[in-house]
């Protein structure tokens, strides 16, 4: 795949999970989040020994947004742990 479509891909794959997750972080930092997602999506996916649900560009989506998701609820809690931690000065 060629340079556009990792971007694409990550952006479709961050929006949606942003969409669904919340916390997003805006639509540069949601390319990222897609990217790695897509990354995290496949890494999980060979491990369970799952295969996409859909062939060619929708398949290689579904498995970004679902990594991408994972990430933003993993980010989304440490954010979260790091608030309640917070000393008053």
């Amino acid at each position: 795949m060629d340079l556009l479509t990792w971007i694409i891909v990550g952006l479709v794959a961050g929006l949606l999970a942003s969409a669904v997750v919340g916390s997003g972080f805006g639509v540069l930092g949601d390319i990222v989040v897609g990217i790695c997602g897509a990354f995290v999506g496949g890494w999980v996916f060979q491990q369970l020994g799952w295969r996409a649900p859909f062939a060619g560009l929708a398949g290689t989506i579904a498995v970004a947004f679902v990594g991408a998701a994972l990430l933003l609820g993993l980010l989304r809690l440490i954010r979260m742990s790091s608030r309640g931690r917070r000393v008053a000065p």
